[in-house]
């Protein structure tokens, strides 16, 4: 540590002896100093004080620690100062202490540490929760209770838990405050949540003070106040909050854990205090029931009996204090273990200090400082507050936090909070595996009785009570009317667009001040960006009106759920198709009837092949052989083939060709039948495919986000682009089309709700293609508001409750005319609709004709080896042309085929003439 600090710091004290000796004290000393520095009129350290005594006195009595070594322990009494904290550290130097319990305070402990590692005495503090006490900068403060980080880390859970997303912060203006918020924001920040406002209160804050400070709280948005301050002026807030109506209905009251110490410490304030603390949530580190705890708290009355409190109680800190003599104890047994020796040296760079009043250089090093620090690290063991031992982060193992609703006269644990299960109704330990009630415990919490008596979960925040109204921009639109317009009155607005926000208001369950201000000139219309940047310098509080939902856009500002989806879509002009004397070829395409035809051939020429051999039908002359194939390959068309099959790859073969057939027949009649009765509309543009790739012209909506989709996102010339500004110009470019020349255009792209008014009353026209962008229209607002979050829900019950429906109806109800258009060109079937069974009957025809190439190359080398055959390539072929004689069972069959073939016929004739007759 820097000498001249140490001079500043000791600027104030006197008295310490200039002759001091040095001296080494035997390995197994009779008796070890320890230092106490606690507040006596503190909550915890009232309670402390007790809990360290006892500890001592049962250290000293149990045989099997430290070997006959008796702890001796001297407090000093801070007060709330923490000078007076530094000037009784440095008394404890003086006397060869080897350890200081405490100090209670954060702050004090921030400028103790420093004095600890320079004079390597480690301080074992069981109060001073600041987390930024780490052990890089201060590796002689150990704390033996639960670090802010990991309290902050349950109150950032539990907003997440109930999905807020704003939280405001009273708490205590010094280290302790400001370096518990900064860890509650980044925790907060990890769910999503912000701190919107911070209050910060004096650590001597007088009650006027608080006041003051709540005052500006209340006008605040949000209703989750986080209370981290002191216990000693804890409730005084709580007091002011009461008076001014704060603990009503619509708050949320956070308090971290010096609310339960005080409750702990002090059982009347419960009564005294029942109004003050109504329906507030607190946290307190969790300690599991062991039989040292109750043992402890079993002997709680007697300890306290003899210091003449018999109401005091003990609190965590109480626990936390007691457990810390007794890790020293264990930390100093494993010192001596290593033959470690408690010895004192001067300061080498104090010894240029020596004389004069301050008397500096009488500071000494502790030389078995550094190895008592690391015993205390290595110490694992199990006390009242459950197990001792610490992380690579020098904080306890297993932090855990119960979190505690205020009722009536008591209180009720609602949930715990542990690091590795978060939020559940389980205590840590018995988390892991199990499942209360056939439900997963994982992130629930009983229910909770609010300030108010409400149990229904509040909002989280409210319109700030300063008279102000929204200040909601309107674009003052030339086109489009039916959306958004200008009525009577300065700022009075109609359409689709007005009545969708105004229906969500009322969903709201609170009234929302609001004006509408007209933004534009009224003689174009105004850009949508312009629009939403007002509403990032501050000038609109939110923009209602004809607004797309883009990622640009999203990146500026927040918008509801849309309310309306309107993605891009072509619109160009139309005309009727007329049945013509082909229209029975237009259901397939001309690849279509190629491959249809072609498979037609491919399974006759199969079939032939199969049965040449044995069947009779499929021999004979060569021409009468094609004759064959060809008629019987298209008969399959109609069910109506004559020739039987009489091989089993053949039948194969057939049925699967014959359910091809069966679908291709289907499906040619539907589209047939669809072509001939339903009317069609065609038009040169077939949707934005054929649009990109042309050179023809296109319009849009001057303003609109569709420029830059279409140049960005499509690759289409910037020149190609035509802007226009109202339906009258979509449709006089419209009439005029693409080589009309003076701003004719081939097609339209816009928005399917412009769309959708502008083809109403225009018949020539209509949307082409699929819509080629999902997207919809929102209320912009700005980043993070929670008004973004209710107007969404409320344009969700709007949807559920038919009201958006009606709204619709009465601006964008659609004429006769506009669904007229609806129907273009029925889809012609293509191949790809039916490869699948193509590839299907493909390879059936191969596997039959690969099965019968197998068959009659073992049957002719059969027939080679019996009658001396040539084995080449043409006898093969002879031998497949030779006919084979059919067996008895096939000859039998095929006479009773030809036989019942005869008698349908001669049947058919009789029911003829019975006819005629």
């Amino acid at each position: 540590m820097n000498t001249l600090w140490l001079v500043l710091l000791l600027v104030f004290f006197n008295g310490v002896s200039s002759d001091v000796t040095r001296h080494d004290v035997s390995r197994r000393p009779e008796v070890v100093n320890i230092g106490a520095l606690i507040c006596f009129d503190s909550n915890i350290g009232k309670v402390a004080k007790v809990a360290i005594n006892a500890a001592v006195d049962d250290v000293n009595s149990n045989p099997t620690i430290l070997n006959g070594t008796k702890l001796k322990v001297a407090m000093q009494d801070t007060k709330t100062s923490d000078f007076l904290g530094i000037v009784e550290a440095f008394r404890f130097m003086e006397n060869d202490t080897v350890a200081i319990i405490g100090p209670q305070f954060s702050v004090t402990a921030h400028v103790i540490s420093h004095i600890a590692n320079e004079l390597q005495v480690p301080l074992l503090s069981f109060a001073a929760t600041d987390s930024t006490l780490a052990p890089l900068q201060f590796p002689y403060f150990v704390r033996t209770t639960q670090s802010d980080a990991y309290q902050m880390a349950a109150v950032a859970e539990l907003v997440g838990y109930y999905e807020w997303r704003d939280v405001i912060v009273i708490y205590v203006d010094d280290d302790f405050g400001r370096n518990g918020i900064a860890a509650l924001g980044d925790k907060l920040a990890e769910k999503r949540c912000k701190i919107s406002y911070k209050a910060p209160l004096s650590p001597k804050a007088s009650k006027e003070n608080i006041t003051n400070v709540l005052i500006k709280v209340g006008y605040q948005e949000s209703r989750i106040l986080i209370l981290h301050i002191y216990a000693s002026w804890g409730l005084d807030v709580l007091d002011a909050a009461k008076n001014l109506q704060m603990m009503e209905t619509e708050y949320v009251w956070i308090a971290t854990d010096w609310l339960t110490t005080i409750l702990d410490t002090d059982s009347t304030t419960l009564l005294q205090k029942t109004d003050s603390i109504q329906g507030v949530l607190t946290l307190r580190i969790y300690t599991p029931d062991s039989e040292l705890k109750t043992r402890l708290i079993s002997n709680w009355s007697n300890l306290v009996g003899k210091v003449g409190n018999d109401s005091l109680g003990l609190n965590t800190y109480g626990l936390y204090a007691y457990d810390s003599v007794w890790l020293l104890a264990r930390a100093i047994e494993s010192f001596f273990n290593q033959k470690g020796n408690f010895s004192f040296s001067n300061d080498s760079s104090l010894v240029e200090l020596r004389g004069g009043n301050m008397n500096l250089d009488a500071m000494s090093i502790s030389n078995g400082g550094q190895l008592l620090l690391q015993s205390i690290r290595d110490v694992d063991t199990t006390g009242v507050t459950g197990p001792l031992a610490f992380n690579s982060d020098m904080d306890l193992v297993d932090p855990a936090y119960e979190v505690i609703n205020i009722i009536g006269t008591g209180i009720r644990t609602i949930g715990y909070w542990s690091n590795s299960s978060s939020l559940s109704i389980l205590r840590p330990k018995e988390h892991q595996g199990k499942r209360p009630n056939g439900f997963n415990s994982s992130q629930q919490l009983y229910s909770v009785i609010w300030p108010g008596q409400v149990t229904t979960k509040p909002r989280g925040w409210v319109f700030p009570n300063n008279g102000k109204k929204l200040r909601i921009g309107v674009p003052n639109r030339i086109s489009y009317r039916e959306f958004v317009s200008r009525s009577e009155g300065p700022d009075a607005f109609t359409g689709y667009c007005i009545d969708v926000f105004t229906a969500a208001l009322e969903q709201l369950q609170y009234g929302v001040p609001y004006k509408f201000v007209s933004h534009g000139d009224g003689h174009t219309n105004p850009s949508t960006i312009e629009l939403l940047r007002l509403i990032t310098t501050g000038d609109f509080d939110a923009v209602v009106g004809d607004i797309t939902i883009t990622t640009s856009r999203a990146k500026m500002v927040d918008f509801t759920q849309p309310y309306i989806e309107s993605g891009l879509v072509v619109v160009a002009p139309i005309r009727k198709l007329n049945s013509s004397a082909w229209a029975f070829l237009r259901p397939f395409t001309p690849m279509m009837w190629c491959v249809t035809g072609v498979f037609f051939l491919i399974v006759g020429a199969v079939v032939w092949i199969l049965e040449r051999k044995t069947n009779e039908d499929f021999r004979g002359p060569p021409r009468k052989q094609v004759v064959t194939i060809m008629w019987f390959s298209f008969s399959t068309l109609f069910f109506a083939h004559r020739e039987r099959t009489g091989s089993t790859l053949a039948r194969f073969v057939l049925i699967i060709w014959l359910f091809v057939v069966l679908v291709l027949n289907s499906s040619y009649i539907a589209s047939l039948t669809s072509i001939l009765t339903v009317e069609q509309l065609s038009s040169p543009v077939k949707g934005i495919e054929s649009l990109a790739t042309s050179n023809e012209p296109i319009g849009f909506l001057k303003g609109s986000f569709a420029e830059n989709y279409l140049t960005d996102e499509l690759n289409i010339h910037r020149s190609r682009l035509v802007p226009l500004n109202s339906q009258e110009e979509y449709d006089e470019a419209l009439k005029k089309g693409s080589s009309g020349g003076g701003g004719g255009v081939a097609a339209i792209v816009d928005e399917r709700a412009y769309m959708e008014v502008f083809l109403s009353t225009r018949c020539e026209y209509s949307i082409v293609g699929q819509e080629f962008t999902k997207m919809g229209w929102g209320f912009a607002f700005p980043r993070d508001s929670p008004l973004a979050i209710d107007m969404s829900t409320a344009i969700l019950k709007l949807s559920e409750n038919g009201i958006l429906q009606r709204i619709h109806d009465k601006w964008l109800m659609r004429s006769a005319c506009s669904s007229e258009g609806a129907k273009q060109d029925v889809d012609r079937l293509q191949i790809k609709s039916f490869w699948g069974l193509f590839l299907l009957s493909g390879l059936a025809c191969f596997a039959a004709l690969l099965m019968y190439l197998i068959k009659m190359l073992r049957q002719f080398s059969k027939h080679s080896v019996h009658n001396a055959q040539s084995s080449g390539l043409r006898s093969f072929l002879a031998f497949l042309n030779e006919k084979e004689e059919a067996s008895p069972s096939q000859s039998k069959r095929r006479r009773t085929e030809r036989a019942s073939s005869r008698i349908a016929h001669q049947d058919g004739a009789v029911n003829y003439l019975d006819v005629r007759v």
